[in-house]
């Protein structure tokens, strides 16, 4: 017989997070099945965007703002049967999968986890198939509208919302899609710079991460579990993190960075300053680590928020 575990156990961070975690999964996978299903007897044309959509949300992927909004949650000592922020965690990475496909489409990026982007996967359709009009616009349409879709489910997810959590939801919303703008404006403009160290003094404009990868998440976790209180601990705590993971992810020159920044680090960076942007990452996330050191948290999730802040700072896509 399995022997009950205690809050109090250093593996129970990361278990019931996990749990958590396999939760969101079943939400996001059993609401696109349903919505598949009930459309699909309706109208059968009507199920594209929705298959398009469940493609993207069911490649895979790392499930990071929806790890961070639990992490926030748990460790501010919310239910771990909480059904609420399970709809919330799968209605984050709705938004996140929308502005994907949408970024997809602006970039023309021809392949998301292994799998065609809808754009492009839709336009070849229309092509082989001989259909009116131009592919390009057809693919890119049927994009769009699963970029809206994902939007329409996701508040209706979160349509329970109230409060600070609301407000919240509302903001990240709305700076997403400004963030979204700005990145391609500044882009256009050629003002864009790769080199992310203006994120050690906040978000800055154009930014592709922005603060809502980090900060809207874990604070939205701390609103769910009626914590405001830790408003401020959490917001210096992801400021460095986000620092952080922004300098991590130019230093890999991982997927996530274009040619030009791929190019930038192989140029600009020698061994001697890539060692210092290595200590600078490692001095971001022990700042990150320190500022929720007195943070009132649920015994066990100091040791967690610790280690989430390594995992992020040591990999650009976790």
């Amino acid at each position: 017989m399995a022997t009950p575990f205690q809050l109090s156990d250093p593996a129970v961070p990361e278990l019931l997070r996990a749990r958590m975690l396999d939760r969101v999964e079943e939400r996001l996978r059993g609401l696109l099945a349903t919505e598949h299903s009930a459309t699909r007897g309706a109208d059968p044309r009507a199920v594209t965007p929705i298959r398009a959509l469940a493609d993207q949300v069911t490649a895979g992927g790392e499930r990071t703002r929806a790890t961070l909004l639990l992490t926030g949650y748990l460790a501010a000592g919310g239910s771990p049967a909480g059904a609420q922020v399970v709809d919330v965690a799968a209605a984050l990475e709705l938004l996140d999968t929308c502005h994907l496909i949408r970024g997809d489409v602006r970039e023309n990026v021809p392949l998301r986890r292994g799998i065609p982007t809808p754009h492009v996967g839709h336009a070849a359709e229309h092509e082989r198939n001989g259909w009116r009009g131009e592919s390009r616009r057809f693919g890119e349409a049927t994009a769009t509208l699963a970029g809206d879709l994902a939007v329409a489910y996701a508040d209706r997810l979160v349509g329970g919302l109230t409060g600070q959590a609301r407000e919240i939801w509302d903001q990240l919303r709305i700076a997403r899609v400004l963030g979204a703008h700005a990145e391609a404006a500044t882009r256009t403009e050629y003002l864009d710079d790769p080199w992310p160290l203006g994120c050690l003094e906040g978000c800055t404009p154009g930014c592709a991460a922005g603060w809502y990868a980090v900060r809207e998440p874990l604070l939205l976790g701390a609103a769910l579990a009626g914590r405001p209180d830790l408003t401020d601990e959490y917001g210096d705590y992801a400021s460095r993190l986000h620092a952080a993971w922004r300098l991590r992810g130019f230093l890999d020159s991982g997927a996530a960075s274009d040619w030009h920044a791929r190019m930038l680090c192989e140029i600009l960076l020698g061994r001697e300053e890539k060692d210092r942007t290595e200590d600078l990452i490692m001095r971001l996330v022990n700042e990150a680590d320190r500022a929720v050191a007195e943070a009132p948290l649920r015994s066990g999730w100091h040791r967690e928020l610790v280690n989430l802040a390594a995992r992020l700072g040591l990999a650009s896509t976790w």
